[in-house]
């Protein structure tokens, strides 16, 4: 009786490590390998996001790795990404552009298919015009386009981008929408084709224009925010022109729909480092963003209320699906 209380008792200890080692598998730390990050645009939004995801790798102590899955505002991006299983090891450096892409029809889903993990910055789109207008305001802009039999040629970036949807917000505001046509520059730079006159005018984010701005051959006229932008302190906003217009760009991380909460304020916890980081502030008086974290929750509700605000301006605007 003895031995065999004996073995049974050295089988229970065998199977009790055996369970502890398991659970101890089950429930690794987040994270074990390298997290991808989907970056849907280019321009500002990738140049962010390859800083962000370096800081990030530093703070998660390992890589984070940006892969471009660019095109159809943002609609090829969010597409793998809400495709991959929701374990944190896939995100998206996401935007405005999930409630945009929802409402234009790109995507079968909205912003409920993802965990809002944080807002990363903030971007104040910016309108610029070649010098050789001579126009200073959007007085200017609105008196030329309303007496000229001329349609004025706009720059954007697709059809339902955030920066058509901007241009067509600002322009309808100005009373000149049914002069506008928009033409997609696709991977050109918006400070070029301006520069050789295949567009009249074009919305992008203030840092593409700072340098052509201080040499004399770009000139912007406004900025759609509710504030200026450090990058281009005399620039007055649409709304210190009397154009109610007031639309900037949240950009920020977003994992699949049920993504532990563990690992989502894990991640959180990585972007607000680095946004805390010298570094990150430094390159934002660079290139010209606002560092703007914000945790899950409040980024959630951000997104929530955008959608309705997006989703009624396109119907106003004759844009949405």
């Amino acid at each position: 009786m003895k031995f065999t209380y004996r073995i049974r008792g050295a089988v229970t200890a065998i199977a009790a490590v055996a369970l502890v080692a398991l659970g101890g598998a089950a429930k690794a730390e987040f994270p074990e390998k390298p997290v991808e990050m989907t970056v849907l645009f280019g321009g500002t939004a990738n140049t962010i996001a390859q800083l962000l995801s370096e800081l990030m790798s530093d703070a998660l102590g390992q890589p984070v790795v940006p892969v471009s899955r660019t095109g159809g505002g943002g609609a090829v991006g969010y597409s793998h990404v809400v495709g991959t299983a929701p374990d944190g090891y896939n995100i998206v450096w996401n935007s405005n552009s999930i409630n945009t892409a929802r409402h234009t029809g790109h995507v079968p889903f909205d912003y409920s298919a993802f965990a809002p993990i944080a807002r990363v910055s903030i971007e104040i789109p910016a309108l610029a015009v070649n010098a050789s207008t001579g126009w200073t305001s959007l007085a200017d802009m609105a008196e030329a386009a309303k007496s000229s039999d001329k349609i004025l040629r706009v720059g954007i970036s697709g059809k339902g981008s955030f920066t058509h949807l901007t241009s067509a917000a600002l322009f309808d505001a100005m009373g000149i929408g049914d002069k506008v046509a928009y033409i997609s520059y696709g991977k050109g730079k918006a400070p070029v084709e301006l520069l050789a006159g295949r567009i009249d005018a074009a919305i992008q984010w203030p840092g593409q224009f700072k340098s052509y701005v201080e040499a004399g051959d770009l000139t912007v006229l406004a900025v759609t925010g509710d504030e200026r932008v450090a990058i281009l302190p005399d620039v007055p906003t649409a709304m210190e022109q009397d154009v109610d217009v007031n639309i900037s760009m949240w950009r920020g991380l977003a994992a699949p729909a049920g993504t532990p909460e563990d690992v989502v304020a894990k991640l959180a916890a990585a972007a607000e480092e680095a946004v805390d980081s010298e570094e990150f502030q430094k390159a934002a008086g660079n290139i010209g963003f606002s560092p703007a974290y914000q945790g899950s929750e409040e980024f959630g509700k951000l997104i929530a209320k955008d959608d309705k605000f997006y989703g009624d301006l396109l119907k106003k605007l004759g844009m949405a699906m």
